[in-house]
């Protein structure tokens, strides 16, 4: 059984690159994709995915709202948080609005397919940049 995941990313390009990355690995399948973080929450409750790819900073309404919302609605619902920030407040805002996971964009298309794996064995997946940041 494949898992199912949504991208959601205000930029096209981005989320073509994402969506070759994960066609070509094995049991994922990519089934939706958000151009903003209103359209991310209906796409999840229309599409009900085992995982979001949520960009931080989207139009309309941004990834860590779009993901408060989508947890509320959806618990069971993995969401990974993408972004070029590796600042605390945009990864602690991310982690306390229900994300399970963070990864840089700066990171290798294998490590987002990591990061889905591990988030759907319910395990925390930060990028290693930001695990090295630390308490301030």
């Amino acid at each position: 059984m494949s898992i199912r995941v949504v991208l959601a990313d205000d930029h096209k390009m981005v989320r073509e690159g994402l969506q070759l990355i994960l066609n070509r690995a094995k049991g994922i399948e990519v089934v939706g994709e958000a151009d903003n973080g209103r359209a991310a929450v209906e796409l999840v409750e229309s599409l009900a995915p085992d995982v979001v790819i949520m960009d931080v900073a989207m139009p309309e309404l941004n990834g860590m709202e779009a993901a408060r919302r989508i947890k509320a609605g959806n618990p069971q619902v993995k969401i990974i948080g993408l972004s070029a920030y590796q600042d605390r407040a945009y990864v602690a805002g991310m982690l306390d609005a229900g994300a399970i996971g963070y990864v840089l964009k700066s990171a290798a298309g294998d490590e987002l397919v990591q990061a889905i794996h591990a988030v759907v064995a319910n395990q925390k997946y930060l990028s290693a940049d930001i695990t090295s940041i630390g308490p301030e």
